[in-house]
């Protein structure tokens, strides 16, 4: 099982590691991300510093946050990385990222995200939008489509409707599993992630705008009248000013948006 090992590290399963090792395309996803020396970058996942290295030799300094206690200490024992790096070694999906921002900075996050945690980290990650410039990340494919995708396509669900409330989702470089150690057994791509202003973000609480989106996509083939049923009927819906005969995935991320200040002011009483 040699093809698990890459620089002398064995990937770990249980982490979703896949190590990217193609120079091409790390060289096109730096240029993505387009690091500058005053810029406050936050690696996620920094793995043996394949994107990294050019990152940090651009910026000068990055602070990574790495889960594997391995691969944090071989970033502190780096010859050429070590005094670019400020390093966390702690579980991003419970990191509170408010602590690497400063007067008013904003940060650039990046990272090769492990496929098996991509959508909670993801949701985390929201919660701080406010403090983001932009993100870049790399994630499987279908889980790029699905944060793109637009109504009425089979990929638009829950996961696009969270993320484009936040934020513009751009597919920026596609990656084949041969840029990987071990190859996946899926295409990759980079997703460039733009927070909305919380100005032009309409007002509504995030966690009910989830549950919409729960109740909607927990069974697809449902119509709104079905799906909807634990909290309107369907002349609320039909009050709303949509058909209760729709599928979910026919709705807009604004007609969520509409569905869950409507339900939020229904459960406040107003």
């Amino acid at each position: 099982m040699t093809d698990n090992v890459h620089q002398g590290h064995r990937a770990r399963k249980r982490f979703g590691q896949n190590f990217l090792h193609d120079p091409q395309v790390i060289g096109r996803i730096v240029k993505a991300i387009a690091p500058k020396p005053n810029d406050v970058l936050v690696e996620i996942g920094p793995g043996l510093g394949a994107l990294t290295e050019p990152v940090a030799e651009i910026a000068r300094h990055l602070t990574v946050v790495e889960l594997d206690r391995d691969l944090a200490e071989r970033l502190q024992q780096h010859p050429q990385l070590a005094d670019k790096l400020t390093i966390y070694q702690a579980d991003a999906m419970k990191f509170d990222f408010t602590s690497l921002v400063k007067n008013g900075q904003k940060m650039k996050v990046f990272g090769n995200l492990p496929y098996n945690i991509s959508t909670p980290l993801l949701f985390h990650l929201f919660q701080y939008a406010d403090l983001i410039e932009n993100m870049h990340f790399m994630l499987q494919k279908e889980v790029v489509q699905r944060m793109t995708a637009t109504h009425g396509s089979k990929a638009f669900g829950r996961l696009s409707v969270m993320t484009q409330y936040y934020c513009e989702a751009i597919p920026v470089v596609q990656v084949g599993p041969g840029a990987f150690k071990p190859a996946p057994k899926v295409d990759s791509a980079v997703v460039r992630l733009i927070p909305r202003a919380i100005a032009s973000r309409a007002p509504v609480a995030a966690e009910v705008l989830n549950r919409v989106c729960l109740e909607a996509f927990n069974q697809r083939r449902k119509t709104l009248r079905n799906c909807f049923s634990n909290f309107a009927t369907a002349e609320q819906i039909e009050q709303l000013g949509l058909n209760p005969g729709l599928r979910p995935e026919q709705l807009s991320v604004d007609d969520f948006i509409h569905i869950a200040q409507w339900l939020q002011q229904q459960e406040s009483g107003l």
